[in-house]
């Protein structure tokens, strides 16, 4: 029987397990939607970038930088190169190609189309069959609150500072007065499972969370809901998020995700190397799904998703 499922994404990880659930679902892809972080999201040289929506886009259109798993494979760097001619300091990437995707969304946008809208069609050119939403058409910040350097918005900690500088909180702003868009509340209100990717717990899914009423129509929801940890041996399997829940006094450890996604879940997914915390999941009153988590190929991205379907339908509990 066909099921509604609905997946929490931001960032490379996020976008991968989409992929997977889309390969998975197969016929029925179109039953898949994507609901993506846009706390990432801002203006630069006047351009609408919305990186995480960019980074799922492209991987579900299969069309995403397989080496970086965001941007566009063999993109060219000549307008920055022209940029730094005129003296500007470049420190954040954007690809000629890429560049068409920016253009489009800022245009359409200046004329006052939602963002929701935008994707849609973005998403319909690119040939893709999942439905991808944001999580709201308002905007969203996320700020980060530093010992060496104030505050500092994501792009500049992540990607000018390289994630280096400690961190202490993180707000974001706008959040609390955005709402949720109608194409959001139907795809929570009809899925019968709702997947956590391993996007990073803080600065992927948390600013999901913090819209609206997010939270509390997962706490209700009906679907059985899952999430798969991104950490894997105390070690994110990509970028700070083992850094960032270290410094925000988070378990580094699945124990630590689990419980930090306290009372929204059903099941959690821990790679086979983390089997051991399989326990205290269950203490936490989760079903653990002990599996190989990591995706380095489409194949793994499609069985990973494929063991987690089977698990919401009760085929495989507590492997």
């Amino acid at each position: 029987m066909a099921i509604n499922v609905v997946a929490l994404a931001g960032g490379v990880g996020g976008a991968k397990l989409a992929l997977g659930l889309m390969h998975a679902l197969g016929p029925d892809a179109g039953r898949l939607t994507v609901i993506v972080n846009v706390g990432d999201d801002f203006e630069h040289y006047g351009f609408y970038v919305c990186t995480d929506l960019d980074t799922v886009m492209y991987t579900l259109a299969g069309i995403a930088d397989p080496l970086k798993g965001w941007g566009l494979p063999d993109d060219t760097g000549h307008t920055l190169d022209m940029l730094r001619q005129y003296g500007e300091t470049i420190w954040f990437y954007l690809g000629d190609r890429d560049l068409a995707t920016h253009i489009l969304r800022t245009m359409r946008h200046r004329a006052g189309a939602r963002l929701t809208d935008i994707t849609a069609d973005l998403c319909g050119r690119l040939g893709i069959k999942s439905r991808v939403l944001p999580v709201t058409d308002a905007r969203v910040s996320t700020l980060v609150d530093t010992v060496e350097m104030g505050t500092l918005g994501f792009q500049e900690y992540f990607v000018r500072e390289r994630w280096a500088p400690t961190v202490t909180r993180l707000r974001y702003k706008g959040a609390e007065s955005a709402r949720l868009t109608p194409e959001v509340e139907a795809a929570l209100d009809r899925a019968d499972l709702i997947v956590f990717c391993p996007s990073n717990p803080v600065l992927s899914i948390d600013p999901v969370l913090a819209v609206g009423d997010m939270r509390a129509r997962l706490a209700a929801s009906r679907a059985r809901r899952a999430a798969v940890s991104p950490i894997v041996q105390g070690m994110a399997l990509k970028g700070p998020a083992a850094k960032l829940m270290a410094e925000m006094g988070i378990e580094v450890t699945p124990v630590g995700v689990a419980a930090h996604y306290d009372g929204l879940l059903d099941g959690f997914v821990l790679d086979v190397q983390d089997a051991a915390h399989a326990p205290r999941i269950r203490e936490l009153g989760l079903d653990p799904l002990v599996t190989d988590t990591v995706m380095k190929t489409d194949e793994d991205k499609r069985r990973l998703a494929e063991e987690i379907l089977m698990w919401s339908d009760g085929k495989n509990k507590d492997l």
